[in-house]
């Protein structure tokens, strides 16, 4: 029986985007599960509420002692630390893989809040700015173990806008967090990252060992 995952998308798309990710991650022996959610126009605690129900109803669906682990990338990241800080279903969890996660927060989202009315409209963007992030306290027990996947190919006009090594979306040090089992850094770019085998590979390494062991 293949381990399965979770797979969340980011800001601004649905599970297709997900799909190479999926397809990469079964010949890793795991079985990606998608899921869409309003991540564009519904706060990030809203989305997440989305999100709960639907794991809910993935983790009734599962054999008895069976494990379920979770893979998100970008704001899907955040999505699943707010789950896995808040919630209070009983299951039974694996390792936890964020990709190219905002976990300190976007400048980009910094930026765009000066746009009236931008972060009005796009609310999951509004949630991404640090002083919004820490209000959430996204904070996660110490016995889950979360690798952190940073990219750092700036190949995207935006990245122009941000200072430091970055993948064109969000910061490499942005990506860490307190109480990372291990953190690894692809030269990938934010909106390709998730769909290289490479990424699939240490991902899968991860959620099998704890560590990514690059090869």
């Amino acid at each position: 029986m293949k381990q399965k995952v979770i797979l969340v998308h980011g800001y601004n798309k649905d599970q297709s985007d997900m799909l190479t990710l999926k397809n990469n991650l079964e010949k890793e022996s795991y079985q990606g599960i998608l899921v869409d959610l309003p991540l564009r126009f519904e706060e990030l605690k809203d989305a997440t509420k989305v999100f709960a129900t639907k794991v809910e109803k993935i983790i009734n669906e599962l054999e008895e002692g069976e494990e379920i682990s979770f893979i998100g990338h970008s704001t899907g990241g955040l999505v699943i630390r707010y789950f896995l800080s808040k919630s209070e279903l009983k299951f039974k969890l694996g390792r936890v893989v964020l990709i190219a996660t905002p976990n300190q927060g976007s400048r980009l989202a910094e930026i765009a809040s000066t746009i009236t009315p931008f972060t009005s409209l796009f609310k999951t963007l509004d949630s991404l700015q640090p002083e919004q992030l820490k209000e959430l306290d996204l904070s996660f027990s110490k016995e889950i173990e979360v690798g952190a996947i940073a990219g750092n190919k700036n190949n995207l006009l935006l990245g122009e806008l941000l200072e430091d090594e970055n993948d064109g979306r969000v910061r490499v040090d942005s990506v860490r967090c307190e109480r990372l089992s291990d953190f690894i850094v692809l030269p990938y770019g934010h909106k390709e990252i998730h769909h290289q085998r490479e990424t699939a590979k240490v991902a899968a390494n991860f959620l099998r060992e704890g560590k990514f062991l690059k090869e």
